[in-house]
């Protein structure tokens, strides 16, 4: 875990503002993306970090854990369902969440939000300098087919045929129509080469994929209003 570093706050390197959008964590579409917040981007942060998650209906940050770090969810415009499972019950926990609302994630947590209003707009706080994550995609890709079919028993072709799709990190799925998986973007210093921020892409082109969907839980269809 990365550890909080002395800073001398009278060093004329010492950082306290930073725009988000100069750290594009992952995108998918001008609708469905992340900012990130680190001590990477902002050196005297101390032991906190954020996310910063933009989604329209039926789009999921995958499920994942966090390994080094508790999350906190809270809602500022739109609607979520936040689902995780508790490792000491055994539970699948779904809590819808609207604006103001919160839902805790403790470190380790399997967990993953799905948007139930377009528009939805997320902060994840973490209790750690560089949030860092562990996600569905990457287990399921990289274990290898035979794996899954001897341990549960399982068809192997039915297996690798099922998974063949996914070919890098998914972070929002599901993926557009004839999209690839991707993988998180890199750190880039702040002021160096800085991305065009995706708010200026022409959101007419976005195609919404076809809904209602089967990943909302029993009960949690769209639109959820509060």
């Amino acid at each position: 875990m990365p550890k909080t570093p002395d800073v001398d706050f009278t060093s004329p390197s010492a950082q306290f503002f930073f725009d988000l959008s100069q750290d594009l964590y992952f995108r998918k579409d001008a609708r469905n993306y992340i900012n990130r917040l680190s001590i990477k981007d902002l050196n005297t942060l101390g032991r906190t970090s954020l996310l910063d998650i933009y989604l329209d209906t039926g789009n999921v940050v995958e499920p994942h854990i966090h390994q080094n770090a508790s999350e906190l969810v809270y809602v500022i415009v739109g609607s979520a369902v936040i689902s995780l499972i508790n490792p000491f019950t055994n539970e699948l926990l779904n809590f819808p969440a609207g604006p103001g609302q919160v839902v805790n994630i403790p470190q380790g947590w399997w967990h993953y939000e799905v948007a139930s209003t377009d528009g939805t707009h997320l902060l994840a706080i973490f209790d750690s300098p560089v949030p860092e994550a562990i996600f569905g995609s990457d287990i399921l890709r990289l274990t290898p087919p035979g794996v899954w079919a001897h341990t549960y028993g399982l068809n192997q072709a039915q297996v690798s045929a099922a998974l063949a799709p996914i070919t890098g990190t998914t972070i929002i799925g599901p993926p557009l129509p004839g999209q690839q998986t991707t993988t998180p973007m890199p750190y880039v210093p702040y002021g160096a080469a800085p991305r065009q921020p995706v708010q200026a892409e022409q959101a007419a082109h976005y195609q919404r994929p076809a809904y209602p969907s089967p990943y909302l839980p029993q009960g949690y269809g769209w639109p959820y209003s509060y």
